[in-house]
């Protein structure tokens, strides 16, 4: 069973810290896998090299979000607003001012089950918002199984989504209430990115991360604009296992444990991904734009780590994090962005994240191949559950105490 690591709904976010044994992988690896001695190349990002010595971040308290607020979005209807997904089951609206508006955009309170590591978990805004009035949430269901369901604007009011528009997209399983992932993003191609979980408990007791016949500790890419094959969503046709009956065909990328949060670099395609460790390693990882079929690893290692078996396992096929830390006060990341705004010229080309448990915020360089050391940038309570970009480029952070924070920086010599 996961341990419990804070006293604030850490089970929500914190690695399990008891090892069950688990099966070995099998199978071949596919193609379009990055072998561990062959690093995804970085994209060409714009601009000089981005020095994190030279950086200083902090978190700027900018609104109060009650509900322990998970994730943050901002519709591209030029409004300058931002949604906020809170784990009871709303979405509120922050508006350009900063005001939070006096009622939520959506109440799902009573169709889901909420606390722990369950509740409203994510939420996406269609790129043609709002001629397609769509918005898109991921959560847990009263039997605690994950939903992916859009719901659309009223049209006799504007200011919430319809209760009675919801359609269910997309369902899976759970078989423990841990490790859900949660997220939800539309990527450069229009396609919606869904992460997932192993499925929870502790190790991957039934080696999901390595099977592609579970959508399971994956990453998924599904077009919610068509259907096929009896599905309410579309398979886009350059999925890496589309035509193979023993893998899932709405995979993108798998190996993962608890992918929790994750984000496009919007200058490069890239997409970021924090996955949350086992016992002793968080792990940043990065399919580089157009990349897919990768494999991170889970549960044959943990971060740059052999897990299953703990010494002397095959590293061939894998792609490895591009960073990782280790636990001690530190013990879950929260994957963050890659800073492509204006006000802070410094921070530009910097992939920025942080630490659930002892608020230390990191950043590498988003442009760098191969491993890099985080670098502690910054120092804020903890509780940190997710940050969120704005029209503009500008970073936000959700902190689970009900905080939104603008983020700021100051220029080291």
């Amino acid at each position: 069973m996961a341990a419990i690591r804070a006293a604030l709904l850490v089970s929500l976010l914190a690695a399990c810290s008891t090892q069950l044994s688990s099966p070995q992988p099998t199978g071949e690896q596919p193609a379009g896998s990055t072998s561990a001695s062959s690093q995804p190349r970085s994209s060409e990002s714009p601009g000089p090299p981005f020095d994190p010595a030279h950086v200083a971040v902090a978190l700027t308290p900018y609104v109060h979000v009650d509900g322990g607020p998970l994730a943050i979005v901002a519709p591209p209807d030029g409004s300058g607003r931002l949604f906020v997904a809170t784990q009871n089951g709303r979405v509120w609206v922050i508006s350009k001012a900063g005001a939070v508006a006096a009622a939520p955009l959506l109440n799902i309170s009573q169709r889901i089950t909420s606390g722990g590591e369950r509740g409203l978990l994510g939420i996406a805004v269609h790129p043609g918002y709002p001629s397609d009035p769509r918005v898109f949430v991921d959560y847990t269901d009263l039997n605690g199984n994950t939903v992916v369901s859009s719901f659309s604007l009223d049209p006799a009011d504007t200011s919430r989504l319809d209760l009675g528009s919801e359609r269910i997209i997309f369902t899976t399983t759970q078989p423990f209430a841990n490790h859900n992932g949660g997220a939800l993003l539309f990527g450069p191609d229009g396609d919606l990115y869904i992460s997932l979980g192993d499925g929870g408990s502790g190790g991957d007791p039934f080696g999901n991360g390595q099977r592609l016949d579970t959508t399971l500790g994956k990453i998924l890419r599904i077009d919610v604009d068509h259907r096929s094959d009896g599905r309410a969503y579309g398979i886009p046709a350059g999925n890496p296992f589309v035509g193979d009956s023993s893998a899932r065909p709405e995979i993108w990328l798998y190996g993962l444990r608890n992918p929790w949060r994750m984000s496009f670099d919007r200058a490069t395609g890239d997409l970021w991904i924090g996955d949350v460790g086992q016992a002793k390693w968080e792990e940043v990882d990065v399919a580089r734009a157009g990349a897919s079929g990768l494999n991170f690893g889970w549960n044959r290692m943990e971060g740059l780590h052999c897990y299953a078996p703990g010494n002397g396992c095959d590293t061939s096929g894998l792609t490895l994090p591009v960073a990782e830390y280790g636990h001690g006060p530190e013990c879950t990341v929260i994957g963050g962005y890659v800073y492509r705004g204006s006000a802070y010229p410094a921070l530009q080309g910097g992939y920025l994240f942080a630490d659930y448990c002892s608020g230390t915020i990191f950043a590498i360089p988003a442009a760098g191949t191969g491993q890099t050391t985080p670098v502690v940038v910054g120092k804020t309570k903890n509780g940190i559950s997710g940050f969120g970009e704005d029209a503009s480029g500008e970073l936000y952070a959700a902190n689970l105490d009900g905080t939104i924070s603008k983020v700021t920086v100051t220029s080291k010599p």
